[in-house]
């Protein structure tokens, strides 16, 4: 059996668990994830864990046919419920929404306790995930970009502790600093800004007075989407 290659959106995520490290990849599906780390030796032993019943069987066939089901945990059950937090250093949370990431933390005891890393890849609501971490006791330490396809996929590393508020607008694209190496930086920005602008659009015609009280709130947000691309442009120079 060849070893396992893995699509550009989970390579970045494997990319980021540390050699050595205890890991848990949370709504596995089939498994691949934690089947590659274990292939390079990346990791000694992993977890895998899903809601239902169908993907983790799935997950348990890829790693009969790798050889490696003595060296994987399979769990059945919500989230980060079936993992206790002395098991783990670093979980992979990825395939779902940003807004179920965050209840998937927000559920679990021992995820703002020292010593645990979160590698979170939502693939919708991204801005409403930053803004929940900020506020509900973790830090972000590292996005990246990664495209597959015509899509953009966000990896964002998170662990316990404070951080700096985020305004609006890095809610909605992340933080970025000077020296910072992200060459989809510049499409990442002018596509939320489009896609900002698009909403802003529909909110002007509506007559709705919920729609108008979100009006101030998305200008806001697009006026710092547009300078975070004029600065970052001018750091490119």
């Amino acid at each position: 059996m060849r070893p396992i290659e893995l699509t550009p959106r989970l390579l970045a995520l494997a990319q980021q668990v540390p050699e050595g490290a205890r890991f848990a990849d949370v709504g596995t599906d089939h498994a691949r994830l934690p089947v590659w780390l274990l292939e390079r030796g990346i990791v000694q032993h992993a977890i895998a864990s899903d809601l239902r019943e169908g993907p983790l069987e799935q997950a348990r066939e890829t790693a009969r046919r790798h050889a490696l089901t003595e060296r994987l945990s399979f769990r059945l059950g919500d989230g980060l419920a079936p993992i206790r937090g002395e098991e783990v250093d670093v979980c992979a949370i990825a395939g779902m929404g940003g807004e179920t990431i965050a209840a998937i933390l927000a559920a679990c005891p021992w995820a703002t306790s020292a010593n645990h890393t979160f590698l979170l890849q939502p693939m919708t609501s991204v801005e409403e995930l930053r803004s929940w971490l900020w506020r509900s006791g973790f830090r972000i330490t590292q996005e990246i970009l990664v495209g597959e396809g015509r899509t953009i996929y966000v990896v964002i590393t998170a662990i316990p502790g404070s951080m700096v508020p985020l305004s609006p607008a890095e809610e909605w694209a992340g933080r970025q600093y000077r020296g910072m190496e992200s060459p989809l930086r510049a499409t990442y920005l002018d596509r939320l800004a489009g896609r900002v602008a698009h909403m802003l659009e529909g909110l002007r015609h509506s007559t709705r007075p919920e729609d108008l009280e979100k009006l101030p709130q998305l200008e806001e947000v697009l006026a710092g989407l547009n300078q975070m691309k004029e600065e970052w442009d001018r750091w490119q120079r």
